[in-house]
């Protein structure tokens, strides 16, 4: 009847899960996630503002510590500008022009300062304005003017030839779903002729993913770190003392002090359009832990309210990933046994690993590394390892519990043997002794002494029995 009954209830509760699979499979489990641990953070995520696109990596080690739809194509808008930093910064480091250069001012970057559509800061034709301060310009109020005065001077005024540098360092960088087609995500049909760099399609929309940004991002600040004090102020004054000077409010509201502040963010970059939406790079550090976070496709153009709530979804994801992972010392220098190998590592082995986990790793060529959930963010970046030697190779190994068993077996086996010797011994010497009996009971029948020859005679045979009995006993056990 029982049977009966739990078979009933385990048919019901299989057809109920059947009916109701397709309403399952429709839902992004990464969706539930962000909307139920939001609920846990100071920035919870409404679901009409759940980002499209987002990724989180180490900055350290390009390890991937969080990722939803993470190469779905998408309009980056500004946040292409990163990639012209990163020419700018490796012109720098060619010896091209330092921080200090300065380009003077034509009237046709005024004339571009002065389009409405476009997101800008106020150019004056004649004036000279330093590198520093065209990167601030770019960086903070996101000013196209001023990226493409850095672009052309990066290309020595050659427009079409930057544009494909951007595509050749996006390949170079294995960014394998991205193409630009302009250098501050502006279309360049917006500039209004000002801008018209040869056979490029001028309604051309920049296009990357969250994992191709992330990989730039990786890049700027492993190569270029100091592009990080030219992103961390929530408010910036450029050209000061000058009659030029103008200050601007971060759109980056995750910074420190601005609107929704979180602890450690210290840039990078925000960019929106009617196509892309709101999209966001954060880079944040805490303690030895950076992370790079890159989120696409917050809300939609017409309704400005995701301009803030990119942020929100921004934080929570920060936090989440914050609070699940942790920074430490994962093999010490020395002798270990990693997949059934003894190694000897030649140095500590720290790494990024989920709290209250057991990490597993790889042995590979001499080379220790860490068996990451998501894997690198690229194949070309390498996961941090560790040279090791091997110095024994170990067979099949028994657990330490195993081990203690068997020996313990052994040890009762030894003493069983003991046992079963000790007693044969006894019972042989047993029955040596009844032979020694024999004579005198002989004699004592040929005396017809009734008496002491029944007592000699049970003595005999009980000796003899229990002499029998013990060597029996004994060969059983040893048996």
């Amino acid at each position: 009847m029982f049977r009966k009954k739990y078979f009933r209830k385990v048919v019901l509760f299989l057809a109920a899960a059947c009916l109701s699979l397709g309403s399952f499979a429709a839902v992004s489990h990464a969706e539930e996630d962000i909307l139920t641990f939001s609920k846990e953070t100071d920035f919870p995520v409404k679901k009409e503002y759940l980002p499209k696109s987002s990724i989180v990596i180490d900055g350290n080690t390009g390890q991937v510590l969080w990722s939803d739809q993470p190469d779905l194509q998408w309009s980056p808008a500004s946040i292409a500008k990163v990639m012209t930093l990163y020419l700018a910064f490796e012109a720098m480091e060619q010896g091209k022009f330092t921080l200090d250069t300065t380009i003077t001012a034509n009237e046709k970057y005024q004339s571009i300062s002065q389009i409405y559509a476009l997101s800008n800061n106020n150019i004056t034709a004649g004036v000279e304005y330093p590198m520093r301060e065209l990167f601030s310009m770019m960086v903070v109020p996101s000013s196209n003017v001023a990226t493409l005065m850095v672009a052309n001077l990066v290309s020595d005024n050659d427009e079409a030839a930057f544009i494909k540098k951007m595509n050749d360092k996006a390949a170079e960088l294995g960014m394998t779903n991205t193409t630009y087609y302009n250098c501050s995500g502006a279309q360049v049909s917006a500039f209004d002729g000002y801008y018209a760099p040869k056979d490029i399609d001028p309604n051309g929309d920049n296009k990357s993913t969250a994992r191709d940004l992330a990989i730039l991002t990786y890049h700027l600040i492993k190569n270029y770190p100091e592009v990080l004090t030219f992103t961390n102020e929530p408010v910036v004054t450029t050209m000061k003392n000058t009659p030029h000077a103008e200050t601007f409010e971060t759109y980056n509201y995750s910074l420190p002090g601005a609107k929704y502040g979180y602890d450690g963010v210290d840039g990078l970059k925000t960019g929106s359009s009617p196509s892309g939406g709101f999209n966001y790079i954060a880079t944040a550090k805490k303690g030895k832990q950076r992370l790079i976070e890159v989120v696409l496709g917050v809300g939609d153009w017409s309704d400005q309210e995701g301009e803030y709530e990119r942020h929100v979804a921004g934080n929570a994801i920060l936090d989440h990933v914050f609070s699940t992972y942790e920074y430490k010392k994962l093999l010490p220098k020395g002798k270990h046994t990693v997949n059934e190998e003894t190694i000897d590592l030649e140095k500590d082995f720290y790494g990024l690993v989920k709290k209250s986990s057991t990490p597993d790793f790889k042995l590979n060529d001499g080379q220790l590394t860490l068996a990451s959930e998501y894997g690198q963010v690229s194949e070309k970046i390498a996961a941090p390892s560790v040279a090791y030697q091997i110095t024994k190779k170990l067979p099949l190994t028994r657990k330490p519990q195993e081990k203690t068993k068997k020996k313990i077996k052994s040890q009762k086996k030894d003493s069983h043997y003991l046992l079963s010797l000790l007693l044969t011994v006894l019972g042989v010497v047993a029955l040596i002794l009844s032979q020694t009996l024999k004579r005198p009971v002989i004699e004592v029948r040929r005396r017809s002494v009734s008496k002491r020859r029944g007592t000699a005679l049970t003595r005999v045979l009980t000796v003899l029995g229990f002499g029998l009995f013990l060597a029996a006993l004994g060969i059983l056990l040893f048996l």
